[in-house]
């Protein structure tokens, strides 16, 4: 029989991740709509949003934060294209995310001294190899498969290279060790449930200086741009994006981020993500056809947190037919509106993926998961007939 509770809040997509609770509209409503970004009052909101950051995330005073363009990965691609190619580079690679800035460094920059350090979905690459003389570029938490890396001891505080980690589902849920990182980004879609589009970009003292002792050889396009005649561009971490940004996206993360602060900021915001794994936690322990794709506790996200199908009959079935089963059990949690978006991304093996980031509920999360074992049965049970 179906479940008798549904979900308050269905939206298990991670990205863009769920509105934090009690949202509306009317929180909007002080948006400087037809306005200047440039004008004081636009300005202030900018900055408004770069401070909230700062002080919910504890990002240190010698820190510069901006927003930037083109969401997280605009303000990767950002600093890989500013900083890069002053010294021999090291990639970590797990998911599709960490393969992307592969591809960029590989095929787009063409680095020559470049080491690609992979591991199959669930797995890390091996930690202990990292060079503290070279940059390494990574993902604090791999969003397609599940698995973040456990904390920050396998980077050398003396190091000489330049940490450039893409941190978007990890930045307001995760403990990260910023003495230890040069360059962290995120996006307002992801962890907070903001809107999309924008990035934000954090440097430390070594990265700006860095941008000021490098010149890349390639040409830069504009909105990748963090210097001014060979000095650092102090005016874009004071509010003056490259671009124009959306003064009703920036709203929507001031909330986020006031609401982040009423609960009690960052420790608040980890405490209920690493409550809504355990819940999730528990049902695997008690369920036969699911397990995590992260095998090792120490290194399972509890953001993003992917899953897969361990029946045999499934396991058995052809990778297409896998995904098949996947998207039709996808189709009839939503056509319930028990769970949206929760198939595995398209570069992971085929499963699921819930997101259990800060702003969502535990009780949605423990309405849900009967929901996954009826429509597993169902369709289960159809298969077999």
């Amino acid at each position: 029989m179906k479940p008798p509770v549904r979900p308050k809040n269905p939206c298990f997509s991670s990205g863009p991740c769920a509105k934090r609770p009690g949202w509306t509209l009317t929180v909007l409503e002080g948006a400087l709509l037809g306005r200047s970004h440039r004008a004081k009052p636009g300005r202030a909101k900018l900055n408004e949003v770069v401070e909230r950051s700062r002080k919910v995330l504890g990002i240190p005073r010698d820190y510069r934060v901006a927003i930037v363009p083109a969401s997280d990965t605009g303000a990767v691609e950002m600093a890989l294209w500013s900083l890069l190619g002053a010294r021999g580079v090291d990639v970590l690679s797990w998911e599709s995310f960490g393969e992307g800035w592969v591809t960029d460094v590989a095929k787009q920059l063409k680095l020559a001294d470049l080491r690609i350090l992979r591991a199959p979905y669930g797995e890390l690459p091996d930690l202990g190899g990292i060079d503290g003389r070279r940059d390494v570029v990574f993902a604090w938490n791999g969003t397609t498969a599940g698995v973040c890396v456990p904390d920050g001891d396998w980077i050398a505080a003396d190091r000489q290279g330049l940490t450039i980690c893409d941190a978007t589902s990890a930045a307001f849920a995760m403990d990260l060790p910023w003495e230890k990182l040069d360059v962290v980004t995120w996006s307002w879609q992801k962890a907070l449930g903001g809107e999309a589009a924008h990035g934000m970009l954090v440097l430390s003292p070594r990265a700006v200086a860095r941008l000021e002792s490098h010149v890349p050889p390639w040409p830069l396009p504009k909105i990748f741009r963090l210097t001014s005649k060979g000095k650092f561009n102090e005016a874009i971490f004071q509010g003056e994006t490259i671009n124009t940004p959306s003064l009703l996206a920036v709203e929507d993360a001031i909330d986020g981020l006031k609401w982040a602060e009423s609960i009690g900021g960052h420790r608040a915001l980890e405490a209920r993500a690493k409550a809504n794994l355990a819940a999730v936690a528990q049902w695997v322990a008690r369920t036969p056809w699911i397990d995590f794709l992260a095998q090792d506790p120490a290194s399972r996200s509890w953001t993003s947190v992917c899953l897969k199908l361990v029946d045999d009959w499934f396991v058995r079935l052809a990778p297409e037919a896998q995904r098949a089963f996947v998207k039709r059990l996808e189709s009839l949690l939503e056509g319930e509106s028990a769970a949206y978006d929760i198939a595995g991304h398209r570069d992971a093996p085929p499963g699921l993926r819930i997101w259990c980031g800060s702003t969502v509920e535990r009780g949605d999360i423990e309405a849900l998961l009967p929901w996954l074992d009826w429509a597993y049965g169902e369709l289960r049970q159809a298969a077999a007939a």
